[in-house]
């Protein structure tokens, strides 16, 4: 056997349909597309559409809604900003925030703010400002002496204000 004479199996690859090439063809005529109609003709646009009745889509109930003026933050765990730190990417006696986090490459878009979430351990001594922080993050940031300021008023704050 030599390079040139391989060859694909009997069968093993089938040529395509040619429709609407005479009756002896078996899809001569109409080409398999049976009679008149929406779906005879090309460009048909049906998805979804059962006739008439009401759409399987449309008979289902809906539920909630998309905020359209939800905030998007960009989330940093406390393991990636120790990892940072280590890799002398951050300065841990500098202050960081969002431009310092773009700058070492921890996060790409700051969106509508950095929000810090305590998945990891953080051993370095950092003071962060930051839009927020979970519960967990700002505890285990406390632990190792450093300290988070936010600059997105959480729930909490909001409450207190609101009843003074």
């Amino acid at each position: 056997m030599k390079l040139n004479e391989i060859r694909d199996n009997q069968g093993a690859r089938k040529g395509r349909v040619r429709v609407g090439r005479g009756i002896g063809s078996g899809v001569g005529k109409t080409a398999g597309r049976g009679q008149k109609g929406q779906t005879s003709r090309s460009g048909v646009a049906i998805a979804g559409f059962e006739g008439g009745q009401m759409p399987l889509h449309m008979r289902l109930p809906k539920r909630g809604f998309n905020n359209i003026f939800r905030k998007d933050y960009a989330e940093v765990n406390l393991g990636t900003l120790q990892r940072a730190v280590d890799e002398k990417k951050l300065d841990a006696n500098a202050t960081i925030d969002a431009a310092a986090l773009v700058a070492a490459g921890v996060v790409t878009k700051p969106r509508a703010g950095i929000r810090l979430l305590g998945k990891g351990s953080l051993t370095a001594k950092l003071n962060l400002k930051v839009a927020g922080a979970s519960k967990s993050a700002r505890e285990a940031v406390e632990k190792a002496g450093g300290t988070v300021e936010t600059t997105v008023p959480s729930k909490a704050e909001i409450a207190k204000s609101a009843e003074a």
